[in-house]
């Protein structure tokens, strides 16, 4: 019995810390976008991952 005069606040403590957390994360805008990321990895991005190599300027004079 002694027991519960130490979990029923330390409970209540963890409630309290978990309600603070789920209020913070709506406030930074975590669950503003949830389909988003979804969606952009399906997306094709044009751009080339590889740079392209730019020819020569030696080789554009032609040979010496």
């Amino acid at each position: 019995m002694d027991i519960l005069y130490l979990l029923i606040p330390l409970g209540l403590v963890l409630l309290g810390i978990a309600v603070w957390a789920f209020m913070w994360a709506v406030k930074s805008g975590q669950f503003d976008d949830l389909e988003g990321p979804a969606h952009r990895i399906l997306m094709d991005d044009d751009d080339p991952k590889i740079p392209q190599n730019k020819p020569d300027e030696r080789l554009k004079d032609g040979p010496r």
